[in-house]
C-alpha cells in the first residue's frame, strides 16, 4: 500500500521554533515607533507622521498654545519634559484628538524662534498628516491672535 508516512512530532517543533521567532521578530520591528514626545506607539514605518512649523514666539508662549489647540480639539492626556545632552528643553504634549493619539513637541530653536512638531497617529499605527498639519496650523492662528 501506498500510505503516507505521518509526519513526526519533532518536526512539527522544529517548524513552530523556526518559524515562530521570525514571526514575532517581523511584527516588533515593523510596528513600533518613536514618537515626538519620546515614548513608543504602535506605528506602520516608513510613512511621513509628523508636520514641524517655527514660529518667532518664545518657548513657554508656543507651548501654552499648542496645549490650549489639543485641549480645544480633544482631551489632553499628559505633559511631558525632556532635558537632553545639550542642555536643550523640549515640552511635550500628549492627548486624543478625533479618537487619534497627537503627540506635540515644542523645542527652542534660538531665544526668538520656537519650533513645534506635530505627530499623530490612529489605533492602528497609520499617521494622520492632515490632522497633524491642521492643528499645527491652529497652533500658529491662535499664536497670531493672542
Amino acid at each position: 500500500m501506498l500510505d503516507a508516512v505521518p509526519l513526526s512530532g519533532c518536526i512539527r517543533r522544529m517548524k513552530v521554533k523556526f518559524l515562530l521567532p521570525l514571526i514575532v521578530t517581523v511584527i516588533v520591528a515593523a510596528g513600533c515607533a518613536k514618537t515626538v514626545s519620546g515614548r513608543h506607539t504602535a506605528a506602520v514605518p516608513f510613512t511621513k507622521d509628523r508636520i514641524e512649523g517655527r514660529y518667532e514666539r518664545p518657548l513657554v508662549q508656543v507651548y501654552m498654545a499648542a496645549k490650549e489647540v489639543i485641549t480645544a480639539n480633544g482631551m489632553l492626556l499628559n505633559e511631558v519634559t525632556q532635558h537632553s545632552a545639550t542642555n536643550t528643553v523640549v515640552l511635550a504634549l500628549e492627548g486624543r484628538v478625533q479618537e487619534k493619539k497627537v503627540f506635540v513637541a515644542v523645542s527652542e530653536v534660538d531665544p526668538k524662534v520656537s519650533s513645534v512638531v506635530v505627530q499623530v497617529r490612529s489605533g492602528g499605527g497609520v499617521s494622520d498628516v492632515d490632522l497633524a498639519h491642521e492643528l499645527e496650523k491652529q497652533i500658529g492662528i491662535r499664536l497670531a491672535t493672542h
